[in-house]
């Protein structure tokens, strides 16, 4: 039986997305033992890296290929505001800064605009995990934070995208339509760059438990 794109994406990227998952700053977050600060610090990195990653979606929407990925209910950026507004108060925009891992992953989102596979790289890399992996965050952050909808997790809420597993199939079968958009090395390019994408995220989150073991 022939493996769809979408699976062989998924297994040749699993081990870098497990490895993701179990960064040790997630492990402290999920675990209680950080403050609502250091959760923000999170979600300002979000933000930096989201905005970049909405503004590109937005130029590409018109793209053949890029913007069949392109959905507006997923954008990220207002949520984030919400978000931050909830952890920081009304003055958090001078509260937050990119890090430095954070500033390379923008640069990478922005350096790959122009081509296809790239940019959906990075998409799936992010929202496929905030659909899945990311509602299991948002409930235990629930628990840990006290926050309802209105801010705090406002980003994990995708309520205008109705079923979350009936969204993950389509856009898994838009990934198995990449067969025929791409030949088999674009496809393996592709493949790489998810898993840059997974390092780069990783490296934000390492960066962010350095940040809170310098300031212990």
């Amino acid at each position: 039986m022939t493996t769809s794109f979408s699976e062989t994406l998924r297994n040749a990227t699993w081990a870098d997305h497990e490895s993701a998952e179990s960064e040790s700053y997630l492990s402290e977050l999920m675990s209680g033992r950080l403050s609502e600060h250091e959760y923000g610090q999170m979600v300002a990195q979000h933000y930096f890296a989201y905005t970049a990653l909405d503004g590109v979606s937005r130029r590409l929407a018109g793209h053949p290929v890029a913007g069949r990925f392109v959905f507006p209910e997923l954008f990220r950026e207002r949520a984030l505001e919400r978000d931050l507004a909830t952890v920081y108060g009304p003055g958090w925009r001078e509260r937050i800064a990119p890090s430095k891992s954070t500033r390379t992953l923008v640069a990478r989102i922005h350096q790959v605009a122009d081509w296809p596979g790239g940019f959906i790289a990075h998409h799936y890399t992010r929202y496929l995990g905030d659909l899945s992996g990311g509602q299991f965050i948002r409930m235990e952050l629930q628990k840990i934070y006290g926050y309802a909808k209105g801010g705090g997790v406002d980003f994990y809420f995708f309520d205008d995208l109705g079923s979350l597993p009936r969204f993950k199939t389509e856009y898994r079968s838009r990934l198995d339509t990449l067969e025929r958009e791409f030949d088999e090395r674009e496809r393996r390019r592709m493949i790489g760059e998810v898993k840059l994408a997974y390092q780069l995220n990783t490296e934000v989150l390492t960066e962010l438990m350095h940040t809170v073991k310098a300031a212990a």
